[in-house]
């Protein structure tokens, strides 16, 4: 009697079905983690971006003040904050007493825009389609938790 080597091909076909259906599962599971991962990139930066503007107001009493140049300006203890791997931060004092720093994703982050603002609100006024926007909080997963 022979003894059988390797594998039938229906064998073969359940190893291909089962690897397709765990595939099909976990590959949009990861994008989704990937993605939650990048978030942090913008939270940290527009809670760096805040404790800087509240040191710049602690200085100066104000965000504009009339002598100095206002925060958000290069060379002070409130400088702009640069682009980052996938997003770029906007800025901008619109008052003495109100300011309000913007986070815009790009590349794979396109769609995602946080906020920040003097009374440290903050929203998630851009989001791709599928999650859910918040008026109070930094949106960090799909379903619109916080």
């Amino acid at each position: 009697m022979r003894t059988q080597h390797g594998f039938t091909l229906i064998e073969l076909m359940i190893a291909v079905a089962i690897i397709a259906i765990l595939s099909a599962i976990a590959i949009p599971q990861y994008s989704e983690y990937v993605m939650r991962s990048r978030i942090t990139e913008a939270t940290m930066t527009l809670s760096d971006q805040r404790l800087k503007m509240e040191r710049f107001f602690q200085d100066n009493r104000s965000w504009q003040p009339t002598a100095l140049p206002a925060a958000c300006t290069a060379n002070t203890v409130a400088p702009p904050p640069g682009p980052t791997a996938h997003f770029n931060f906007a800025c901008n004092v619109t008052s003495p007493t109100t300011y309000l720093v913007t986070a815009t994703g790009f590349g794979p982050m396109l769609g995602f825009v946080y906020t920040v603002n003097e009374t440290n609100v903050r929203s998630t006024t851009g989001a791709p389609a599928g999650w859910t926007l918040s008026a109070t909080c930094w949106v960090l997963k799909k379903d619109g938790s916080c």
